[in-house]
């Protein structure tokens, strides 16, 4: 099947977008294009993989579903477009980045900067229906994206995975923390950043470890 995407990632992909299953995920998300508002646009569906080619890639993110609010989701986890407002749990991240390297919080939730740098910004679920969280769960993204997280823990190593609540953590399992280097914490949503996401140093320590394996560290 042809499928907007890098061409590096269509490569390294390429076996998974012949399965069934995913013919079937393409049917049902383009008769949800048809028949709904559905984010994000669809020129960015793939657009975590367009930002962040796979031989650059030094961290991996992952969210669950894009943002269901008007203008929020740009196709990269918890990441919105220049002008909009930090959704909550991009505010703590921001928090803890300030807190952790010094950095100034940004005027811009545009997380392109990340991406181009190497990192993967990969939500779970790659669409969704406006105002209806979690309403293309269980349609096929979730094994696209377990494909993804696999081949990643198969063919790279040398990479950071940062895994922000369960959800996050079950889905990164199968890297190797012989290999790469697994950061958990809770989630940073209002619900659970104080209970251990603010002080986790997530991105201190990523940086500590991309300069001792010879990666220039991200500027976050």
């Amino acid at each position: 099947m042809e499928v907007r995407i890098a061409e590096d990632w269509k490569e390294l992909l390429r076996e998974e977008f012949e399965k069934p299953y995913f013919a079937s995920l393409v049917e049902f998300v383009r008769g949800e294009y048809a028949a709904h508002e559905v984010f994000p646009a669809g020129r960015n569906i793939f657009r975590a993989f367009d930002k962040c080619p796979v031989e650059q890639l030094k961290v991996v993110i992952i969210g669950q579903d894009p943002y269901h609010g008007d203008g929020q989701a740009n196709g990269l986890c918890f990441s919105v477009d220049d002008g909009v407002p930090f959704p909550p749990s991009l505010q703590n991240i921001f928090k803890e980045v300030a807190s952790d390297t010094g950095a100034t919080i940004p005027s811009s939730g545009n997380l392109d900067r990340w991406a181009e740098q190497g990192v993967l910004l990969l939500n779970s679920v790659l669409t969704v229906r406006a105002h209806e969280a979690a309403s293309h769960a269980g349609r096929g993204w979730e094994q696209f994206t377990d494909a993804v997280v696999r081949a990643i823990a198969q063919r790279r190593e040398g990479v950071v995975y940062m895994l922000w609540g369960s959800y996050a953590q079950r889905k990164g399992s199968i890297a190797d923390p012989s290999r790469n280097l697994i950061l958990k914490s809770v989630h940073p949503s209002p619900l659970s950043s104080y209970r251990g996401f603010f002080g986790s140093r997530h991105f201190s320590q990523a940086n500590a470890y991309l300069a001792g394996i010879g990666k220039e560290p991200i500027v976050w």
